[in-house]
């Protein structure tokens, strides 16, 4: 093999080959683009084919190209692998392990417990990108993503971790002043809080066409975090996990034993990277967390104190609490 055929250009040509730019794939190396640039032509060089098409909307793998993908992928994961036995002989874990994931679970719960991992495993940098975006594995956009739906058969590893459910809340100051609601149908009549439509990047979180195919909401964010805020401020009705709603009184429920949702957490690992040691411990931590906090995903919001206000007693009821 020629010899200015290395790794380094080698882990350049699987960056370029994932994001399709060079700024991006130098951001994701920690280099500059002038620098993937060069080993990529060095590459080229010493394999004697070009790899890539470029223009101005970035770069395309060649026939050639595609060919040296997998054998590049596979050699990746020997890497990986290897960096792993070293550091399991050494009885210390290290490296990064990124996780994707929805908001209500990565900013929401696993942010506040990932701390004790850490402290455990010095060496271990644990990212947590969480948002309502799908997360490419083939393109390492993650290690381990959680999504709400089974992935399709490929060379990845799924696992279930949880069902949680799902409420209509609102805040007591918006419904003090709101109509009565008797029924899913005087839903239309009200503010709603939700997604933006053209940015749900999953059907399971297009939640508000299930209740009442006539709901427009006034206000909308990709965020559920701005979502929650705005509804404790007054802005209206909002569909939201009842993980989070369990933690702050000011939410009241709507119609709780009418309006019930469902949805499942999955965790999701590339096959060629389950058996590394910091994938497989981050991964055990989670489901373990999980484990231990059934009852938050399975709490519904039915026994929390209701608006006792102006509407009628057969939409709210005054109760005591019972969390």
């Amino acid at each position: 093999m020629p010899s200015e055929f290395d790794w380094n250009n080698l882990r350049s040509f699987l960056a370029v080959a994932r994001y399709g730019r060079l700024t991006v794939a130098a951001a994701r190396l920690g280099s500059d683009h002038t620098t993937i640039a060069r080993r990529i032509n060095n590459l080229e060089a010493a394999l004697r084919t070009k790899l890539f098409d470029r223009s101005p909307q970035g770069y395309a793998l060649t026939a050639s190209g595609a060919q040296l993908l997998p054998i590049a992928e596979s050699m990746e994961s020997l890497s990986l692998k290897a960096q792993d036995v070293v550091g399991e002989a050494d009885l210390s874990i290290e490296g990064t392990v990124r996780i994707g994931a929805p908001e209500g679970f990565g900013s929401c719960f696993l942010a506040r417990r990932v701390a004790k991992l850490c402290e455990k495993h010095p060496g271990l940098v644990v990212q947590i990108v969480a948002g309502p975006n799908t997360y490419s594995l083939s393109k390492r956009e993650a290690d381990i993503a959680i999504v709400l739906s089974q992935p399709p058969e490929g060379r990845l590893v799924a696992r279930k971790l949880t069902d949680f459910n799902l409420g209509l809340y609102s805040s007591r100051a918006y419904l003090e002043n709101a109509p009565p609601i008797h029924g899913p149908a005087d839903l239309s009549r009200h503010r709603f809080v939700g997604y933006i439509d053209d940015l749900i990047h999953t059907p399971e979180l297009d939640y508000l066409h299930q209740i009442n195919s006539e709901i427009v909401p006034q206000i909308e964010s990709s965020n559920l975090i701005a979502q929650y805020k705005a509804t404790l401020a007054g802005a209206g009705i909002c569909v939201l996990p009842n993980l989070i709603t369990k933690e702050y009184e000011e939410f009241v429920p709507v119609l709780p034993e009418t309006v019930r949702l469902t949805r499942s957490f999955w965790m999701v690992t590339p096959m060629d990277m389950r058996d590394l040691v910091r994938i497989r411990l981050v991964a055990k931590f989670i489901a373990d967390e999980v484990r231990a906090s059934r009852e938050l995903f399975e709490h519904t919001g039915a026994s929390r104190p209701r608006f006792d206000g102006r509407a009628p007693p057969e939409a709210y009821a005054a109760g005591p609490a019972a969390e």
